[in-house]
């Protein structure tokens, strides 16, 4: 890679440091925002104003706003994320016990979706404008309609209520083999990557598209190059970028997703603690997930950002 690669790397990852600055102004004083008091959620309804008081100082809600905001953000590049208001405990320990079943949901989800939307993206390009085109064409764009809570909806309804195959509850921490695997993660991942299959098949059809309507890849069909050559050596290579790009996009609906898969389906993971700490008004909890969440989301973007500029031959050579 020469001086200008590394030039633009410096500046994308700079701009994702001062996107982070921005977001943590808006979800520290978005939480703040939240209706209903720390204090009383935590003492109840019960408690008198001497011991709300009491913890309110403690709590650190008696101080103005940016100054609670320094302390925190301070705290955050520190690795200290604060205490639970409603567990007592340190919110690093409540999330590394999730983190692990996270990352087991979104790992089976992205090597189950990016192959399969990869195939169904290339074969819809090598045949575009005709029936087998058309037909994925109509299944994508019904996929990517349809929102996810009813697709978990009626995957519990038909395959755990009527059928009776799965549990219409996740309990990871009962897998012990593969058919408990599949069992504990059928329904969560398959309703993930019905819509992240639909939307990076979409993308990387378009690219390939792109590719195939340039003078090169009419070059190569002159000079006699079997179609399926020219789609996987020549217009694929060159679409790397896009494609990077589409599946980041993609799996960053994995960040919201997970909201309403893990919600629906008791998954014990970080987005089912973030929304057990909405209904407790737990805002260092709040804080710290939806910051972790922002952190994926641009740590998937510049990753893309890093593929299409190495697939490209302007920046990765002098």
């Amino acid at each position: 890679m020469n001086s200008k690669t590394y030039l633009f790397l410096i500046q994308r990852i700079g701009g994702i440091m001062l996107t982070l600055l921005i977001v943590s102004l808006m979800v520290f004083f978005v939480t703040a925002l939240l209706p209903g008091d720390a204090a009383q959620q935590s003492l109840g309804q019960f408690a008198t104003p001497e011991q709300l008081a009491a913890l309110r100082a403690q709590m650190g809600l008696e101080r103005p706003p940016l100054l609670r905001y320094l302390v925190w953000l301070t705290g955050l590049l520190q690795g200290d994320l604060g205490m639970s208001l409603s567990s007592q405990m340190p919110i690093s320990e409540l999330i590394g016990s999730r983190l692990a079943s996270s990352l087991m949901l979104a790992g089976a989800t992205t090597l189950i979706s990016v192959p399969l939307a990869l195939l169904i993206g290339i074969s819809s390009a090598m045949f575009r404008g005709g029936i087998f085109d058309r037909l994925l064409n109509v299944f994508t764009l019904s996929m990517v309609a349809i929102p996810e809570f009813l697709v978990a909806t009626l995957a519990v309804f038909i395959f755990a209520v009527k059928l009776q195959w799965l549990s219409a509850l996740t309990f990871a921490q009962d897998v012990n083999s593969p058919l408990a695997f599949i069992r504990a993660y059928a329904l969560p991942v398959a309703t993930l990557c019905c819509v992240i299959v639909a939307q990076m098949a979409r993308m990387t059809r378009a690219a390939l598209i792109d590719q195939l309507n340039k003078p090169y890849i009419e070059m190569a069909r002159l000079k006699g190059v079997r179609p399926v050559r020219v789609i996987l050596a020549h217009a694929l290579p060159n679409a790397i970028g896009p494609i990077a790009n589409a599946i980041a996009v993609s799996l960053s609906y994995l960040i919201g997703g997970a909201v309403i898969v893990e919600t629906i389906f008791n998954y014990p993971g970080i987005a089912k603690l973030m929304v057990d700490g909405v209904g407790n008004r737990d805002m260092p909890l709040i804080q710290a997930c939806a910051m972790m969440f922002c952190s994926a989301y641009l740590f998937l973007l510049i990753l893309a950002d890093i593929c299409a500029t190495l697939s490209n031959p302007r920046l990765r050579n002098p």
